[in-house]
């Protein structure tokens, strides 16, 4: 089975663009915590992920880090897309959160396909519409919801079916778009409530009905 068959969206591509895709992309891999891309660069390749998390982050002129998304298996970065598209360099950072394997699909091919397939060009914008819908989302939680509301969806969220969260202070930050000192006051207000209790590096849920029940308000 080709690795075009792990993307629905390029099922439908004609058997000689399918062809012409292999024989001209490669693909890559990539250690836990390299940095993929970074301001400043412009990219030379699309990545469209097989196996493993990218997380794509910003920091302002402040030195403040929030996360805007992760490209996970099967999915593209919108950014690169976007950088792709318009001939410009990037304005974030992409980490591995994992060892990644990934197709590389070269400039040259992406602008080719982009120009001559419907079914490529269709593959791409529609992935770039998801992911913008997604980054909206991510602005007005930052611009319109409380703190208290998104961290208790992050521990949540975080925590999966277990009872504990591996994640410092500064980390929780990062995810959220604040500063630590922020998240430290919440989370000792969590505390004070008798919802969680904390160790270094480490929050347990104590009692996860009302966070619940916040994240969900």
């Amino acid at each position: 089975m080709s690795w075009i068959d792990q993307f629905p969206g390029l099922s439908s591509l004609p058997d000689d663009i399918r062809t012409y895709l292999v024989e001209e992309s490669k693909i890559v891999t990539v250690p836990a915590n390299t940095i993929i891309f970074g301001p400043g660069k412009s990219p030379e390749n699309l990545l469209l992920l097989l196996d493993g998390t990218v997380r794509v982050q910003q920091t302002s002129d402040g030195g403040r880090e929030i996360v805007l998304y992760r490209v996970h298996a099967g999915e593209s970065c919108v950014l690169t897309t976007a950088c792709l598209l318009a001939y410009e360099d990037y304005s974030a950072e992409g980490i591995a959160e994992t060892e990644t394997r990934a197709v590389a699909i070269p400039r040259t091919v992406f602008d080719k396909l982009v120009s001559d397939s419907i079914e490529f060009r269709q593959f791409v914008f529609t992935a770039y519409s998801k992911r913008i819908t997604d980054l909206f989302m991510v602005i007005e939680e930052i611009a319109f919801q409380k703190l208290d509301i998104r961290l208790a969806h992050k521990l949540i969220e975080l925590a999966g079916g277990e009872d504990t969260v591996s994640a410092t202070h500064q980390k929780l930050a990062v995810e959220l778009g604040t500063a630590r000192e922020v998240i430290s006051r919440q989370l000792q207000e969590f505390q004070r409530r008798d919802w969680i209790e904390q160790s270094r590096g480490t929050i347990r849920l104590v009692d996860r009905a009302p966070l619940q029940k916040l994240a969900e308000s």
